[in-house]
């Protein structure tokens, strides 16, 4: 795998898979692209062709889990195997338990187990290219268009799959300044599986522990997705599934426009519609401005945001927000609420990320704070503690 990769690409609808398609056609294959739900597809599939046994990857998503399991029956009726394995996360599941075989729900002791889990066969990369010669031998097909299945062309770009050893290096003292390139912007290929996890934490990990941490951060929220699947669409700590939202749609409209009136808050916004990207600070600011100073349940956050990020993942966007909420797998108290003034001076004190993306934040134009920090904090406090005093 090459890392040498221009820092922006564009998806071209016109190429689209033709790159994987030629690698296939040296090896004598090809691709068969159908689209459809996976119950039509896979009767056409067994019908055409002389099928024994069905690969594929673990998914830990609850929809996933249902759809492997369906399609494993159907499978399993029509006498063909059906084999899922690891590949999306380094270790998963049951890997990393607790001594009483329970799984973990704080991060800190589940990242030293994680670690001292770990063996340098996790890491390895698995020997592909030796069952290459397996590969269904047949001529090229026309592939479907995207513009078939609904797409149509943006211009949307995102980064590629280069990294720098300097900035995994620098990570740990540039990841939180959002006016800087501070962070490796590699969650998209770690979404749609366009880099090797094993190889980015062998290599980059390496480099700087606390760049390791968040990768393990994310084998962390796979795992409470895989054993704790009612995170999606409720609280952690169910407790918290009492909180009394306010729901306000004129002010969630506001912070989706990134018209709050709060500069850091309104850049983050901004930057996510314009660029399918937030920096990772600046998410933790937003999510904690919609949810403590708004009181708009967390939800409506995670699904703006699942509508917006390119490197949309539903487990860490789950546990991200949640972590916002104080309704996750947290340590911390439910009254951590962000001010993003001193978050503005701590983490862009010369205002160059603001700038960037508000430049009339010092106009008369810009909008007056549709809450003060003050009283929203006071009010969210308040209504946190009612409903976790029920």
């Amino acid at each position: 795998m090459s890392w040498k990769i221009k820092p922006t690409v564009e998806l071209s609808l016109s190429t689209w898979p033709c790159r994987r398609c030629k690698e296939l056609q040296k090896l004598g294959s090809t691709l068969d692209v159908r689209y459809g739900t996976p119950e039509e597809i896979f009767p056409q599939l067994l019908t055409e062709y002389k099928v024994i046994k069905v690969f594929t990857n673990h998914d830990y998503e609850p929809y996933a889990k249902t759809r492997d399991q369906r399609i494993g029956q159907l499978l399993q009726k029509n006498g063909v195997g059906f084999e899922t394995y690891k590949d999306q996360v380094i270790l998963e599941k049951g890997e990393v338990l607790k001594d009483d075989g329970k799984p973990y729900t704080v991060f800190t002791p589940y990242s030293r187990k994680w670690k001292a889990v770990l063996t340098e066969f996790h890491l390895k990369p698995y020997p592909c290219r030796k069952y290459a010669r397996h590969f269904l031998k047949q001529e090229p097909r026309p592939l479907m268009a995207l513009e078939a299945m609904g797409f149509t062309a943006t211009g949307q770009s995102f980064p590629g799959k280069e990294w720098k050893g300097q900035t995994i290096r620098n990570y740990k003292e540039q990841r939180d300044i959002p006016s800087v390139q501070g962070t490796s912007r590699l969650s998209v290929h770690l979404r749609f599986g366009t880099i090797s996890i094993r190889q980015l934490a062998a290599e980059a990990g390496g480099l700087n522990e606390t760049f390791l941490n968040e990768l393990i951060w994310r084998d962390f929220y796979q795992m409470i997705l895989w054993h704790f699947p009612h995170v999606v669409g409720h609280a952690f700590k169910q407790e918290y599934d009492r909180i009394k939202w306010r729901n306000n749609e004129k002010e969630f409209a506001a912070w989706c426009a990134g018209n709050t009136g709060y500069p850091i808050v309104d850049a983050g916004m901004r930057e996510l519609k314009s660029t399918g990207f937030m920096h990772n600070r600046v998410r933790m600011i937003v999510a904690s401005f919609l949810t403590k100073h708004l009181l708009i349940d967390w939800r409506w956050g995670e699904a703006w945001f699942a509508k917006k990020l390119l490197d949309f993942d539903l487990a860490s966007n789950n546990g991200g927000w949640q972590w916002a909420a104080g309704s996750g797998c947290d340590a911390a108290p439910y009254f951590r609420v962000f001010n993003p003034y001193l978050q503005t001076q701590k983490f862009d004190p010369e205002l160059k990320y603001i700038r960037h993306w508000v430049p009339e934040f010092e106009e008369l134009t810009y909008p007056h704070p549709i809450v003060v920090h003050e009283q929203a904090r006071k009010r969210c406090l308040e209504t946190y503690a009612v409903a976790l005093k029920k």
